[in-house]
């Protein structure tokens, strides 16, 4: 398994925007968070998974999820972590079904945290420090709001999780909440 570091390398070996080596640290962040409670002796795989899950959608992305998995047999990367990468585009562009619990939160909260993060930005705040799950769900409702952030991925994740939509946002803004030491959100 890649170090933290060793992972960061490889992303920005193939992502130099800003919005996505963000997106994946904040993902990266969330899925660390849920690590601490599901999984806790495999924080830093949960964290590298967060990582890398869009490795391909900067330089490829009408092959998302697919050319990923090569890239990340080329660098010699684990089976399990390529799987799990792969798994938050079930349904859309591979047919990798989450089954572990932490793919299933990758899957969840990918297209959430942009969504929230969408929330966060029109509050006074701009942060997640003041944001509800209440003002998420209005958002959530408003298709025209964050158009980006599919609602039914999001909807199917937190079935897959056997939460309620509103648990999901909660879990995930506290998530996000906690990265606010390290990252500007």
């Amino acid at each position: 398994m890649p170090t933290m570091e060793e992972a960061q390398a490889l992303l920005e070996k193939y992502n130099k925007e800003t919005f996505h080596l963000r997106h994946a640290a904040i993902v990266s962040g969330v899925m660390g968070y849920f690590a601490k409670e599901y999984d806790p002796d495999r924080v830093e795989y949960w964290k590298v998974v967060g990582l890398l899950h869009d490795l391909d959608f900067e330089a490829y992305p009408e092959q998302h999820c697919v050319k990923s998995q090569e890239l990340m047999r080329e660098e010699g990367l684990d089976e399990g972590i390529i799987r799990s990468t792969a798994s938050h585009g079930y349904g859309l562009c591979c047919d990798i079904k989450p089954e572990h619990v932490m793919e299933k939160i990758l899957f969840a909260t990918d297209e959430l945290t942009g969504l929230i993060g969408a929330a966060a930005i029109m509050r006074p705040s701009k942060s997640v420090v003041d944001l509800e799950t209440k003002s998420v769900k209005k958002k959530f409702k408003d298709k025209k709001f964050a158009a980006g952030c599919s609602r039914e991925v999001i909807s199917q994740g937190a079935e897959m999780l056997g939460w309620e939509l509103d648990e999901l946002i909660e879990r995930t803004i506290l998530a996000m909440r906690g990265l606010m030491d390290t990252m500007d959100i």
